[in-house]
């Protein structure tokens, strides 16, 4: 336990200093995927702290991420352009709003569970996704807002590398009080509320103001991560009240893992990342990422960090030597598949595209003009086109397959000796009677 605690100190010590050298590191495009990626990551755990903690399925948290940005956004502007705060102090607008909003949001929404409570949530934010273009006072209508940030403490925030910084420092801190969080009783009745909240109000616990409380709190992240939002992009527009940015902490936290703290952070990283590396190549990242959120909840229920923890378990059980065979098949078998699945869509999206289908009307020679694919042209008639992804897909089943037996083989071989079912406590309690 000692020796785990230390490692993982080792581990966050060690990406605090990767994300303090990154400006070092990356161009400016790169910096600003960077900041993307911050931000997602703090609104996906502000998210977990409501879904993963407390079992509360939220379809609505861009309402709160929205309201934050809007609210970072005219304390930008307020006092004619000098701001209500300092500029590293604006995230603080959007953490009141979100605490008030959410407070107000999860009052009512808290009177009901499950599906009910979704439902509700999911309805705020369309509500305000309808009434943010009316409401032009606030929300600038169709043509949003825009601020510009003002410089504070002898420093002008006029490059990426200083909004870089202040974002990493208001993530980090939110981070880690948001651990914080988890030690504290109320901490451990969040838990108890996706447990068994029939139970905490058997022991005399208020659940209602319990929820509302944890409701508030996830609220009030997330209107920090909106702010810090509106910070980098000096301006707000109604669009982040839309369903797809409500989707993305829900897709980000159970792709990276509920059940792992910082699980929803990672997922939050790699997906963002995913999103700025691969929409740039292909017009079908959209699916991708749809494919890959449907193969984790199949076969990865506990998301990419409860893999990688169940993988480091399963080799320190059967040993790293013993291990690596099974583990290189497992991911030659995930690349075959991947790479197998991107050929199929990737020729498949250009066949059925417009520009395409205009092409092979105007053919003369033949009827299925060649596609330009992976820097070669593939001629859709061809046998050989659609070998090439049936043989990745075929050798991606077979290794599959291959690492499965190995991993079962090696986990039997690893079992004590000995134990038998009629040595097991419940054999003997039936043979005894």
């Amino acid at each position: 336990m000692i020796r785990s605690t230390r490692h993982a100190g080792f581990a966050v010590a060690a990406l605090v200093l990767l994300l303090v050298a990154l400006p070092h590191l990356l161009s400016q495009g790169l910096l600003n995927a960077a900041i993307q990626m911050l931000i997602a990551a703090l609104f996906a755990c502000a998210y977990n702290l409501l879904c993963g903690q407390a079992g509360m399925l939220s379809f609505g948290h861009a309402a709160y991420f929205g309201v934050g940005a809007f609210a970072t956004i005219h304390a930008m502007k307020a006092l004619g352009g000098a701001g209500l705060v300092p500029t590293p102090f604006l995230p603080l607008a959007g953490a009141a709003a979100g605490l008030a909003v959410g407070a107000a949001a999860g009052w009512f929404a808290t009177k009901r569970s499950g599906t009910y409570f979704a439902m509700i949530t999911l309805a705020i934010a369309e509500l305000l996704h309808s009434l943010a273009p009316h409401l032009k006072g606030w929300f600038g209508g169709e043509s949003g807002v825009s601020a510009m940030r003002m410089p504070a403490f002898g420093i002008s925030f006029g490059s990426t590398t200083h909004v870089y910084y202040l974002t990493m420092a208001w993530v980090l801190a939110c981070l880690a009080a948001l651990y914080l969080y988890t030690r504290t009783p109320l901490g451990r009745l969040t838990l108890g509320l996706r447990e068994n909240s029939h139970r905490l109000a058997f022991l005399g616990y208020d659940v209602h103001r319990v929820s509302v409380l944890v409701f508030a709190l996830s609220a009030m992240f997330s209107g920090i991560a909106g702010g810090l939002q509106v910070v980098n992009n000096e301006a707000a527009n109604y669009v982040l009240f839309d369903m797809q940015l409500s989707a993305a902490p829900v897709l980000h936290a159970f792709i990276g893992g509920v059940k792992v703290f910082l699980g929803p952070a990672i997922g939050a990283a790699l997906m963002t990342f995913f999103g700025y590396a691969v929409s740039d190549l292909t017009q079908s990242w959209l699916l991708y990422q749809g494919i890959l959120f449907v193969l984790i909840m199949m076969f990865m229920p506990d998301g990419l960090a409860g893999l990688w923890f169940r993988c480091a378990a399963w080799r320190a059980r059967v040993g790293t030597l013993r291990a690596m065979p099974g583990l290189l098949a497992a991911i030659s078998a995930a690349l075959l598949l991947a790479a197998g699945t991107v050929f199929t869509v990737e020729l498949l999206q250009r066949l059925f595209a417009q520009d395409y289908r205009a092409l092979a009307r105007a053919a003369v020679t033949q009827p299925w003009p060649s596609v330009h694919l992976f820097g070669r042209d593939w001629l859709p008639g061809a046998v050989e086109t659609w070998l090439v992804p049936l043989a990745l897909l075929a050798a991606a089943g077979v290794l599959a397959v291959i690492a499965k037996r190995m991993v079962r083989t090696m986990s039997y071989a690893t079992e004590p000796r000995g134990v038998t079912a009629s040595t097991t406590p419940l054999a003997q309690a039936g043979s005894s009677t």
